[in-house]
C-alpha cells in the first residue's frame, strides 16, 4: 500500500506540471493581463526580472517609436527612470483570442508621467503573441502603437483670418475652399464635406482627429499664396488662385 502511494507521488511530481509549480498549457485573460501589468510595472524601476521570465529569448519586439528589438536589445533599454521623472503604464480594454498554444493579448496602455512635477499623459494600443513551449508561457512577438491625440488649440488674431480665405489649387479641377464664418475658419474640397480648421499657431492649423497640419505659406511681401498640407513631413503644395 504504502509503496502504491509513494509511486502515485512519483508520477504526480514529474509528470504532472501542475504539481511542479509550472503553467499548464491552458491560460486565461485574466493570467495574461495579470502578468502583462506586471512587466509595465517593472518599467518605471527599470526591473528585468518579469521582462527576463515572461519574454521569449527569440522574442520580436516592433514599438510605437518604429523600432524593432530582439530580446538583448529591448532589456538594453529597459532603464530605470532618470531623477525627477515617475510614472505609471495602466493596462486597460483588453481583448484576447486563443488556439492551441497560443494566446493574443491586444489591450490600451493608459501611460501617467510626472517630469519635475508636471503631469504628462499618452495613450498606446499594444498587440502581444504568447506561445506556450518548454513548459512556459512566454511573449513571441509584440507589437504597440500610439494613439494620435490633437495638438492644443491656438490663438490668431481675427484681424488675420481674412488672410487664409480663398480657394487653392492642387491640380486642374481640385480645389479646396477656404471660408470664414465669424471667428472660425472652414475648408471644403471640391463639393466635399466642409470641416473646421484649428490653430495651432499662426498660419499653422490642423483638423480634429487627423494627423498632420495645413501650414499657409506667404510670399516676400507678406501675402499667403499657397496652402501647404503637411503629411508627416511630406507636402502637398495648394497654390492660392484667388
Amino acid at each position: 500500500m504504502k509503496r502504491g502511494l509513494v509511486a502515485s507521488l512519483v508520477v504526480t511530481v514529474f509528470v504532472c506540471p501542475a504539481a511542479r509549480g509550472v503553467d499548464m498549457p491552458k491560460i486565461t485573460e485574466v493570467v495574461l493581463v495579470q502578468r502583462t501589468q506586471e512587466l509595465y510595472d517593472a518599467v518605471g524601476p527599470g526591473d528585468e526580472a518579469p521582462w527576463k521570465k515572461f519574454v521569449a529569448e527569440d522574442a520580436m519586439f516592433f514599438d510605437e517609436k518604429g523600432r524593432a528589438m530582439d530580446k538583448a536589445a529591448l532589456m538594453e533599454d529597459l532603464q530605470p527612470l532618470p531623477a525627477g521623472y515617475s510614472g505609471t503604464i495602466r493596462v486597460v480594454h483588453p481583448k484576447s483570442l486563443f488556439a492551441a498554444n497560443v494566446a493574443i493579448l491586444s489591450y490600451d496602455c493608459d501611460e501617467v508621467e510626472t517630469v519635475f512635477g508636471r503631469e504628462l499623459h499618452a495613450r498606446y494600443h499594444s498587440t502581444d503573441t504568447w506561445l506556450y513551449r518548454n513548459q512556459a508561457w512566454q511573449i513571441v512577438a509584440s507589437q504597440t502603437l500610439r494613439y494620435y491625440e490633437d495638438p492644443a488649440v491656438g490663438a490668431v488674431a481675427e484681424a488675420m483670418l481674412n488672410d487664409y480665405v480663398g480657394a487653392y489649387e492642387l491640380a486642374p479641377g481640385n480645389v479646396i475652399t477656404v471660408t470664414r464664418q465669424g471667428s472660425e475658419l472652414y475648408a471644403q474640397r471640391n463639393p466635399g464635406k466642409q470641416y473646421q480648421l484649428l490653430p495651432e499657431s499662426p498660419d499653422l492649423f490642423f483638423r480634429v482627429g487627423v494627423e498632420g497640419r495645413r501650414l499657409f505659406h506667404r510670399d516676400a511681401a507678406g501675402r499667403v499664396d499657397m496652402m501647404v498640407d503637411r503629411r508627416n513631413n511630406e507636402d502637398l503644395l495648394w497654390k492660392k488662385i484667388r
